[in-house]
């Protein structure tokens, strides 16, 4: 039994193989590895406490492979949170908040803010509970969301630039 899914293991990888697949991250026949040229992406500053969650975020995501020694692109995001009630109680108060981030972003070249490389968006979503607790249990449970929110939105971003720099060599 444990030799067949050897044989299908091995037909499976070289079925992939034969696609062409490559990984993200790996490193193309004559092209700047992925990491080093998200190295290279300096985040525009991001208004907002939660823009800044945000761009602390993606900074520390894109320049994963170490800090850069030039940057040559600039990452430009707009980004909005919203609330939805979604668990309401018979005096019309809400017990549950669904809350929904969405960033618009777009690369260009440091300096070139009109020629635009690429841009996308990143969409995610959660939820609070209220109830009744303290205050500071509350800020608390809200500041942790955000930086969820910020955290999941920054690895969608991360991921699309660096898609973009993958097929773009």
């Amino acid at each position: 039994m444990s030799s067949s899914r050897n044989l299908f293991a091995l037909a499976a990888i070289g079925a992939i193989a034969g696609c062409g697949f490559s990984p993200l991250y790996g490193n193309g026949p004559d092209s700047t590895p992925v990491a080093q040229q998200l190295d290279e992406v300096a985040v525009a500053n991001i208004p907002e406490r939660t823009g800044q969650m945000l761009r602390e975020s993606l900074q520390d995501q894109l320049e994963a492979a170490g800090a850069p020694t030039v940057q040559h692109y600039t990452l430009n995001v707009a980004y909005s949170i919203a609330g939805q009630a979604v668990g309401i109680q018979e005096d019309t108060s809400a017990s549950r908040i669904r809350v929904i981030a969405t960033a618009s972003w777009s690369l260009s070249p440091i300096g070139q803010p009109g020629e635009r490389l690429t841009a996308g968006q990143a969409t995610t979503e959660d939820a609070l509970n209220v109830i009744d607790e303290q205050y500071f249990a509350q800020e608390l449970e809200s500041t942790t969301l955000d930086q969820q929110l910020a955290d999941e939105i920054a690895a969608q971003i991360t991921s699309q630039v660096a898609v973009y720099f993958k097929s773009h060599g």
